[in-house]
């Protein structure tokens, strides 16, 4: 702002990985992070002097593509963010889900085995063990003598050198993406799935994985779509600015902001 005073600000938008309170201002469920109960909006906007707009990281990436993706015939959608855990946006009949206590959309959390893997949210088994990042990594070092300190990057680096064991670590994950994701389609039979996280660097991997695995649970018509976002480096930041301009297209209050998603954010998409 200092540097750029010709410029007009407009606000802040964040997107965390965790589940926040929008009308409290505060991350309500964010296992990944473990951070203390915060006021991070009232915080920044006291120190800036400008609106701050936060929003779940999977929620931020499913407006991105409500906005930027000329999706008008799509009214339902799930968008799938995949990283160190697993969060999903979800969109029905054309309204951005919430559920009770700010939690819709924790389908990472759901536990495949009850004696699996822990998870970083207390259970065992979660979805997220097995189809994230960190599941990946694991996969990797089981069937690797390399030490800790591997990064994802450094796995996608490995299998963009066809290194096999990485690719097989990658195609692992793959497919646990697409089995959970064959629960969602179950059970809320959106029209279109997108999936983004830095997985998507291999898509030419994971589509064909995870859309086989999804097509195998279909119980009438064809499969949804499934396709990384518009633009994949950045679909949490589009959202976060989404959110930001979103005052001057309809309203912005907590509880009204979400019916004006799609009609007015498609008039500038």
């Amino acid at each position: 702002m200092e540097t750029h005073p010709d410029l007009v600000f407009e606000g802040i938008g964040i997107s965390l990985p965790g589940r926040l309170d929008l009308a409290g201002r505060r991350l309500v469920f964010a296992p990944n992070l473990n951070w203390p109960d915060y006021d991070f909006k009232g915080a920044i906007e006291g120190a800036t002097g400008l609106r701050v707009e936060l929003e779940n990281a999977a929620n931020a990436c499913l407006l991105a593509e409500v906005w930027f993706a000329r999706t008008e015939k799509i009214h339902d959608m799930v968008a799938v963010a995949v990283s160190e855990g697993i969060g999903t946006g979800i969109l029905i009949n054309s309204q951005l889900a919430r559920g009770s206590n700010w939690m819709a959309g924790e389908f990472g959390h759901v536990s495949l085995d009850p004696d699996g893997p822990a998870c970083s949210c207390g259970g065992r088994g979660c979805w997220e063990v097995y189809a994230s990042e960190r599941a990946a990594l694991r996969y990797y070092h089981e069937s690797s003598a390399t030490a800790d300190g591997l990064s994802f990057q450094d796995l996608l680096a490995l299998a963009n050198a066809n290194d096999p064991l990485a690719l097989q670590a990658l195609e692992r994950m793959a497919h646990a993406l697409g089995r959970g994701i064959r629960m969602i389609v179950t059970g809320l039979a959106p029209a279109e799935i997108v999936v983004a996280g830095e997985c998507t660097s291999q898509w030419q991997l994971f589509g064909p994985v995870i859309e086989a695995e999804v097509a195998k649970g279909i119980l009438v018509g064809e499969p949804p779509r499934v396709r990384p976002p518009i633009e994949p480096g950045i679909a949490r930041l589009r959202g976060a600015v989404a959110l930001v301009l979103l005052k001057h297209f309809g309203p912005s209050e907590i509880g009204k902001r979400d019916r004006a998603v799609l009609g007015p954010m498609r008039r500038v998409g």
